[in-house]
């Protein structure tokens, strides 16, 4: 059976898939403009990918595909509509990097409590300031918004409530038996559950998958109803975030950032690129790294490798999301 790795991937990933006695062609740089043509060329069964996107054209160009691998839990960069219309199965890796996304999302929630960032700043270009960056109010005691109660949103909950953090929850399944489970205060599972919650919470951070329901759900009135000077962290999609209306806030009501993705972020892994929120007050960023851990990819690459093993043998694509 013939595997397409179109995306940078873990050596024990490639070399369970070749344990296997697939014929396994790698290709990690070879990015979405020329994916059509690496699938024409190869051919296979199974293609892998991570951040590469996979177009509707881009899979009927292999007649013999059957299965799209998404190494990681998210899967809007995969047209899965289009995998379907194709008797194509996309299948991702779920909760294997839930534990390092979480990580980052404490780690920044921290720098923006202490300052960080800005005080590293500070000191390599030879200013001490201690007299202004001695002001952090600290995370014990305050409250914590969490979005959505996937695999990440837990792992989430169960680090704040390390900290002495009170966390709130809302999510589409939120019930009274699952707060309890967790031990957060429910914070409903409607609309209008959210807005009333934002005003209670120090910090809010988001963990819901891209799609319809979820594009810009953090609008001007998700803002507007966020403690002036809370905590905003996003971890998750760009596209879940207004981008000007977060800007707007940031302006006018103090608002302070912690992010990982971005509006209209590169798909690639080195670039030129300036994002409008670099250079505003209070906003610290990272490169869409939440899932970049060893730990993690070592976990995805043994998941991809276990569905591969289960397709080969029994023909069944497991995790199937379309």
């Amino acid at each position: 059976m013939k595997i397409l790795v179109a995306d940078k991937f873990e050596k024990i990933g490639l070399d369970g898939l070749k344990a296997l006695g697939c014929d396994v062609v790698s290709m990690p740089d070879v990015g979405a403009e020329k994916l059509p043509g690496a699938l024409a060329e190869t051919n296979p069964r199974v293609l892998v990918v991570r951040g590469t996107k996979v177009s509707a054209d881009a899979m009927g160009r292999a007649p013999a595909l059957q299965v799209v691998i998404r190494a990681g839990a998210g899967y809007d960069t995969i047209d899965c509509a289009g995998a379907r219309a194709r008797n194509i199965a996309v299948c991702n890796c779920p909760g294997m990097n839930a534990a390092a996304v979480a990580e980052l999302t404490l780690g920044l929630l921290l720098a923006l409590d202490r300052q960080i960032v800005e005080q590293t700043m500070d000191l390599k270009a030879g200013v001490w300031n201690k007299k202004e960056y001695g002001k952090a109010r600290g995370v014990k005691g305050c409250t914590l918004g969490v979005i959505g109660l996937g695999s990440i949103g837990r792992e989430v909950i169960r680090r704040a409530r390390a900290f002495g953090i009170q966390c709130f929850a809302h999510s589409l399944n939120m019930t009274p038996e699952r707060a309890l489970d967790l031990g957060v205060q429910n914070a409903g599972r409607t609309r209008a559950d959210l807005l009333a919650m934002l005003p209670r919470c120090d910090a809010v951070t988001v963990h819901v998958a891209a799609n319809k329901e979820s594009d810009r759900m953090c609008d001007a009135e998700f803002f507007r109803a966020m403690k002036p000077g809370a905590a905003f962290i996003n971890t998750s999609r760009g596209s879940v975030v207004d981008e000007p209306a977060m800007i707007e806030a940031i302006r006018t009501k103090g608002l302070r950032v912690g992010a990982d993705v971005y509006a209209g972020e590169p798909a690639g892994g080195q670039e030129k690129w300036k994002s409008a929120l670099a250079d505003l007050p209070g906003v610290i960023g990272t490169h869409h790294i939440g899932a970049s851990t060893d730990q993690a990819q070592n976990a995805v690459a043994d998941e991809v490798v276990r569905i591969v093993k289960v397709f080969k043998e029994t023909g069944a694509a497991e995790n199937r999301v379309n």
